[in-house]
């Protein structure tokens, strides 16, 4: 199987087209802006599809990257007119279990096998194909797709039935809002004791406290610049969908909630597309406002 299609072209799905064509998998690409999508499909020679039906009919892998459960809804709900019995779908999106569910069920009724699969790694495990990568659904279906995804992720797990996957990066993405409240509060505390931060950033990165976080996102907070990265409004939308699937379950989720507090306190002040590190604005406030 190596008729790859991929829909949806934000920072993470243009370095994944990128490594796709660059393993010889892609056949072409689909992006609500028609622009970025012929930009990329010239680039890497490949086919700009004028909508997903016409992708779909065209491939026998179909990956989506978008932002929203309502965005993936509405591109499965348009791959099934015309996706191939047989063909396997695959979500790349961060979005609820129930969504992922929702999406089988529509494909099930065209033979086409869905795989909800969230990764991690953010734009520079995109740009590099080093994702790491949580699959709900068919492992027979992964299986058979799985040297293709190799070149978007390094990391392949498959998690359990659909919903797994998404289930999963829920984890996820409850650990980093805790992260970062950490390490920005850890930085924040440090820079107020007059500490010489790149050398506390430095030490304590190879220390039990070192995180991916703290490395890559320690060096930039300190110099104030806050680009994605991973979207502050897109991690809020993340955890909201945390907080909703914690209704059904007797796990709180404090340090997210406080969070989602936080987030939205940036949000209102214009810091929304910023990295989720702008965080640190409110640690620092003075320093970055």
């Amino acid at each position: 199987m190596t008729s790859t299609g991929l829909i949806g072209l934000g920072a993470m799905g243009a370095g994944m087209a990128r490594n796709l064509a660059k393993a010889g998998f892609l056949a072409g690409v689909y992006n609500r802006t028609t622009s970025k999508a012929q930009a990329l499909a010239g680039e890497l020679v490949v086919a700009a599809f004028d909508t997903p039906p016409e992708l779909a009919a065209a491939c026998e892998l179909i990956l989506i990257c978008v932002s929203r459960d309502e965005d993936v809804l509405e591109m499965v709900a348009a791959v099934a007119q015309t996706v191939k019995p047989g063909a396997v779908v695959v979500d790349m999106s961060t979005v609820s279990s129930s969504t992922a569910q929702q999406a089988a069920a529509i494909l099930a009724e065209k033979q086409a096998q869905f795989l909800d699969a969230p990764v991690s790694g953010g734009v520079e495990g995109a740009k590099k194909g080093t994702l790491a990568m949580m699959v709900g659904g068919s492992n027979e279906a992964l299986d058979k797709i799985r040297p293709i995804l190799a070149a978007i992720a390094s990391r392949i797990l498959h998690m359990g039935p659909v919903g797994s996957g998404q289930a999963t990066k829920a984890v996820n993405q409850i650990m980093a809002a805790g992260i970062n409240q950490a390490v920005t509060e850890a930085l924040a505390f440090g820079e107020a004791q007059g500490l010489p931060m790149d050398k506390v950033i430095e030490v304590v990165s190879g220390g039990a406290a070192g995180n991916w976080f703290l490395e890559h996102r320690g060096p930039t907070m300190m110099q104030g610049t806050f680009a994605p990265g991973f979207k502050l409004a897109l991690h809020h939308k993340d955890l909201e969908i945390c907080r909703a699937m914690t209704e059904n379950a007797e796990t709180p989720i404090p340090l997210a909630e406080m969070t989602l507090l936080n987030y939205e306190q940036l949000m209102d002040q214009g810091f929304g597309d910023e990295d989720i590190s702008a965080l640190y604005r409110l640690k620092k406030p003075r320093k970055f406002s």
